[in-house]
């Protein structure tokens, strides 16, 4: 049985994208942060929070889907709203999590471990989160049904190699997702 340290994404990832890249994965102490090479020769790196396992999976779903250019800006030159946001920043946070959590699932299914959404918004308005999740799960079947992005592609079947779990079939994801919702009692 494969363990579920964060060394081990470490080492994938470095596996994965290193030596094309130039970037790799570091366990951080506090708030995750994506910090550009400072020099054309240096390394990019992908610090996630306090060696958190799931944390580095979705700092990871976030590098693969920024693009080169938002690849040279720390944090990829996103805004972040933190705790407290009203309805508008709720809904625009989750806009722009319904991809990178996407993937954050697939990884965690290619990983043999569970995935919850994250509303990231504790101090603010509640949330709808069997709404976010549905959503999170329809960009997952939208990406499974169309295609992967490429470097999330390549990390996630990495990731089930490496913990013996099968590529997540469509059919499959899609049935687990109404029966769990049946068993939370949403239609």
């Amino acid at each position: 049985m494969c363990s579920h340290h964060y060394s081990t994404l470490i080492e994938l990832f470095h596996q994965c994208f290193y030596h094309e890249f130039r970037t790799e994965l570091v366990a951080g102490d506090d708030e995750p942060l994506y910090r550009p090479a400072s020099d054309a020769t240096g390394t990019h790196q992908i610090i996630f929070a306090h060696g958190f396992f799931a944390s580095a999976l979705h700092e990871i779903a976030h590098w693969c889907i920024a693009g080169e250019q938002r690849r040279q800006l720390e944090d990829y030159g996103y805004w972040y709203e933190p705790d407290g946001r009203n309805a508008a920043q709720q809904a625009q946070f989750e806009q722009v999590e319904r991809k990178p959590q996407a993937l954050e699932w697939l990884f965690a299914r290619c990983a043999g471990i569970p995935f919850q959404v994250s509303i990231d918004n504790l101090g603010g308005i509640d949330v709808d989160r069997a709404a976010f999740t549905d959503a999170v799960h329809q960009q997952l079947c939208t990406y499974l049904a169309k295609g992967v992005p490429p470097r999330a592609e390549r990390f996630a079947r990495a990731l089930a190699a490496h913990y013996q779990q099968p590529w997540p079939q469509l059919d499959l994801v899609r049935a687990e997702r109404l029966q769990t919702r049946q068993l939370q009692g949403v239609a």
